[in-house]
């Protein structure tokens, strides 16, 4: 098996435009290709210029006649042309999601996308039991609005949180898209932007359903050439968004498999893989934002944590714990105020619990702890004081921050889900017992 090299599925047809051009001229050059970015020439560095960065501009009251150095654009990363296609996974947690590919002389070959690399992973290397389900992002990776939201609004929204589209929702079934092309056209026609987003979207927008596997997601995203998934529930409810960067790195295991099995690869990519895996396998176990584990973490943690329970008797309790109105606090100070409620809580309850205590953010505004050797009692007693130490949290300028909290007893013969499954219902309970307050599974 051989791994194509970068020159291989670079695209040399790249449409640039110098920094010296005006921010007109580059929305006509956009326009021309269909393209919802460009690249700009500076001396030795190429930068790119998205929708983002037009809207943030005429947001400043900058004209459209004003030459693009007057916009702070951001620096794409370079890669030689000669590298493996492996070497483009350390660029997979930058923002940007094209990569400059150079000649030996410095001068630019070609760009590569996260497309390219998702367009040369052969979907049978994937598992087919990874389920989309397992890795959706519906917080932080997606915007989603009602389609009676006035689009003014919206832009601001995308200016200040950098999103370059959003899911159009009714009821929370998706029912279109605006994406960076249909603001191009928006600027372009001097659209009234005090009217309905529905007025504007992009419909019908395609979905995937959450059971789909990664494989289905990768062959989706081939086919239709989309930059994320947008994944719906059996209701057809959005579920979540699942991006090329995230399909990319799921691979990244299965590869390592795939690589040893073809003894011919190894000492090409042995170098790549040594400085590689410790920094994936940290990643692919704490959550990004929080530090913490995740979810799939958890799982394996937990089955260590279970065997040594029943091999020594020892008692074990799970805490489920939900901050209360998350979804208020980020509509009312935005997903970054949101963000830091995440982090300074997440820090709370590193501080607060023992070492041998697994902490697990399990998506969006919900955590799980679970006490190896304390019985549901003292479980209650280590909630309260979590609880209480989050209340106390000053996070200005959100006024106040609690959360509520379910807890079960983890019982020989449990798997992790029943268990997840009890403590889910006291906190149920708990949040329609009024919120802030703690509730055991034996609680009514």
């Amino acid at each position: 098996m051989k791994f194509p090299r970068i020159s291989d599925i670079a695209s040399t047809s790249v449409v640039y435009i110098s920094i010296e051009e005006s921010i007109s001229d580059a929305l006509n050059t956009m326009l021309k290709y269909n393209h919802r970015n460009v690249v700009v020439t500076d001396k030795s560095s190429f930068k790119i210029l998205t929708v983002i960065d037009i809207l943030d501009a005429q947001e400043r009251g900058i004209s459209l006649d004003s030459p693009l150095s007057m916009l702070n654009l951001s620096v794409i990363p370079v890669i030689s042309k000669d590298k493996n296609v492996l070497d483009t996974l350390s660029y997979l947690n930058e923002s940007i999601e094209y990569i400059c590919v150079l000649n030996r002389d410095g001068s630019l070959y070609g760009i590569v996308t996260h497309t390219d690399i998702t367009s040369n992973i052969d979907p049978d290397t994937l598992m087919d039991n990874y389920k989309l389900t397992d890795y959706l992002k519906l917080n932080r990776r997606m915007k989603w609005v009602d389609k009676d939201e006035i689009l003014s609004n919206l832009l601001k929204d995308m200016i200040q949180s950098a999103f370059d589209n959003a899911i159009i929702v009714d009821n929370m079934k998706p029912i279109g898209i605006l994406t960076t092309k249909d603001i191009i056209r928006l600027i372009k026609t001097d659209i009234n932007i005090e009217t309905k987003i529905y007025e504007h979207m992009s419909s019908p927008v395609e979905v995937i359903d959450k059971n789909a596997s990664i494989r289905e997601a990768l062959e989706f995203v081939k086919k239709k050439h989309y930059k994320r998934v947008i994944v719906v529930d059996d209701e057809g409810k959005l579920s979540g968004i699942i991006t090329q960067k995230e399909l990319i790195s799921l691979t990244y295991s299965r590869w390592s498999i795939l690589m040893k099995e073809y003894q011919e690869e190894l000492a090409e990519l042995n170098h790549i893989l040594e400085s590689k895996n410790k920094e994936y396998e940290m990643k692919a176990s704490i959550d990004p934002l929080t530090g913490l584990y995740n979810r799939y973490k958890f799982s394996e943690l937990y089955l260590s944590a279970y065997k040594t329970m029943t091999q020594r008797y020892n008692d074990m309790s799970l805490i489920m714990m939900d901050i209360d109105f998350f979804k208020k606090i980020n509509d009312t100070y935005g997903h970054n105020m949101g963000d830091i409620a995440l982090e300074k809580i997440s820090k709370t309850l590193l501080e607060s619990l023992r070492d041998i205590d697994i902490i697990c953010r399990w998506g969006g505004e919900e955590f799980i702890v679970l006490l190896p050797t304390v019985n549901i009692q003292n479980a209650f007693t280590i909630a309260q004081k979590l609880r209480t130490n989050i209340e106390k949290l000053s996070i200005k300028p959100i006024k106040h921050i609690s959360a509520s909290f379910g807890i079960s007893q983890v019982k020989e013969g449990d798997t992790m889900q029943s268990a997840i499954d009890r403590a889910d219902k006291a906190l149920y309970l708990a949040k329609n017992s009024g919120r802030n307050c703690v509730k055991t599974e034996f609680d009514k």
